[in-house]
């Protein structure tokens, strides 16, 4: 059932198509619930080319953070384990860990492991894969440096992947962040897609449509300042 706030919204919207510094003010003024909303962008891109279809998927460090508390888990050797737990890592084992993963526990919201560990680890894939926890080495999430990636995992990276239908969804941080801040985080997604673009030999433009909205609001079509 729709809410008479959200039904409020519709009606006081108008038809907006404008840059993401103009119509983030509107978004935080439509945040009237009580809790830190988020800011979230969906975006569809052309992935049906001619000749293949474009599968994006890569991960980003906003420079603002997310605002978020991540919990990340780490399966690593023994002599790396300190090194996890000092970057910030919430769980931290070896072998004893992939059992319980096996055994269905995943208590955690992204998972870091070293490359030597990732063998015994990719037999998981039925468990991790479903719910987007397998580490990959294109993620970050695969890496003898597990110093770095941990604190990457932790202090603002997000996922870039599209889904069947060309659509991407992520979070450029909360209410709570100054426009500027999410401006910053915006800019970089954008950059982003489009050295994807040029990774990917995409003809035409690669996105096709580029909304905002807040966790308890109403979506706003951005106008980029250039084609993508």
């Amino acid at each position: 059932m729709v809410s008479k706030r959200f039904n409020k919204l519709v009606q006081e919207r108008q038809n907006i198509n404008d840059s993401i510094a103009k119509i983030l003010p509107i978004i935080k003024k439509n945040c009237t619930t009580k809790f830190d909303e988020s800011i979230d962008l969906s975006i569809n891109i052309n992935n049906k080319q001619k000749k293949n279809e474009i599968n994006i998927r890569t991960a980003v460090n906003l420079p603002s953070g997310t605002g978020k508390n991540v919990k990340v888990a780490v399966v690593c050797e023994e002599n790396k384990f300190e090194d996890a737990k000092n970057s910030g890592a919430d769980i931290v084992g070896g072998e004893e860990f992939i059992e319980k993963i096996k055994s269905g526990d995943t208590s955690f919201e992204k998972l870091i492991c070293t490359p030597n560990m990732m063998i015994k680890l990719s037999k998981l894939g039925k468990i991790l894969g479903p719910k987007g926890l397998m580490p990959n080495p294109k993620l970050g999430t695969v890496s003898d440096d597990i110093g770095t990636a941990v604190k990457n995992a932790k202090s603002g990276q997000v996922e870039i992947r599209n889904d069947k239908d060309g659509n991407i969804g992520l979070s450029i941080g909360k209410k709570s962040f100054s426009d500027e801040n999410l401006i910053k985080n915006f800019s970089v997604i954008i950059e982003t897609l489009d050295k994807e673009k040029f990774n990917n030999n995409v003809k035409g433009n690669l996105i096709n449509k580029c909304f905002v909205t807040s966790t308890m609001g109403i979506s706003y079509k951005i106008k980029l300042d250039k084609v993508i």
